[in-house]
């Protein structure tokens, strides 16, 4: 692999380029973005240069696709016609299912393996870039079969994920779904329910009552919307039963708290009494 193009040359995708640097890669790296962004990188010393969309393709022996996922989703099928053979294209969305059918869809068997690093930051853009941010992290791979993993491409691939500290965890884009409206999506909607309800309750004096715990509690709720609407977009159903699961959980609460519960035990035997959808169906 001597040439990588990142096209999303923002938080994940520069922390992926800078990643790939800190491990030895001393290839080309090109970053497909917006004008601004690209002028960012290069001052930062991410990306080697910018391109278009055409000549990344051409180039390219992997490309990474780290945009938001409505981007994602239109970006796969411009790819088809431009790839030169052996290039690989992955991606970073945080949502599997149908980026993986867009890349069946759109691209040779052979040339694209879905991915979803779990790693990130309430804050984006490529000055928030680093090259730790994928160390010790799961980083999701979601073959469509076990072969997409054995191409050379692939192998080498997993081998770069080695080298920057990630752990990878394959698994079908159903199940990736699924897993993550529990272990994602939920958390980042209660923060945001719990933000918005404080937010038009506090006063000033229990504000500045506050404690560390409210501060852990709400810090997802700073995540930008559009990359949030497009997540709830492509998996609105696993999410609903996620947050139906957490309502019945809520309920149970509240109803035991009506008959004055008191103990650990008590408290911990109204959670398991309500149940969470098993996510390896």
């Amino acid at each position: 692999m001597r040439t990588v193009a990142i096209a999303g040359v923002g938080l994940i995708g520069g922390s992926f380029a800078l990643a790939l640097r800190r491990a030895g890669f001393d290839g080309r790296i090109l970053g497909v973005s917006s004008e601004r962004t690209i002028r960012e990188a290069l001052s930062l010393g991410v990306i080697d240069e910018g391109v278009p969309l055409a000549e990344a393709a051409e180039r390219a022996d992997l490309i990474y696709l780290s945009q938001p996922i409505a981007r994602i989703l239109e970006t796969i099928p411009a790819l088809g016609p431009l790839l030169r053979p052996g290039c690989l294209v992955t991606d970073a969305g945080s949502t599997k299912r149908r980026i993986v059918e867009e890349f069946s869809r759109s691209l040779p068997q052979g040339q694209f393996l879905g991915g979803h690093p779990m790693a990130g930051k309430e804050t984006r853009g490529v000055a928030a870039a680093e090259a730790a941010l994928f160390e010790g992290r799961t980083y999701v791979l979601t073959p469509v079969d076990e072969a997409q993993l054995e191409t050379p491409a692939a192998r080498e691939l997993r081998s770069w994920l080695d080298r920057i500290g990630a752990v990878t965890l394959v698994m079908d884009a159903s199940v990736h779904d699924r897993t993550v409206a529990l272990t994602s999506h939920l958390p980042q909607l209660a923060s945001t329910a719990l933000a918005a309800m404080l937010a038009s309750r506090l006063e000033e004096n229990l504000r500045r009552a506050a404690g560390p715990g409210l501060v852990d509690m709400t810090r997802l709720a700073m995540s930008p919307y559009d990359v949030w609407r497009d997540i709830l977009e492509t998996n609105s159903g696993p999410v609903g039963e996620a947050l139906e699961a957490y309502i019945e959980a809520l309920e149970t609460l509240r109803s035991d708290l009506k008959d004055r519960f008191v103990s650990a035990g008590a408290f911990a035997a109204a959670l398991r009494r309500k149940k969470a959808p098993d996510s390896s169906e």
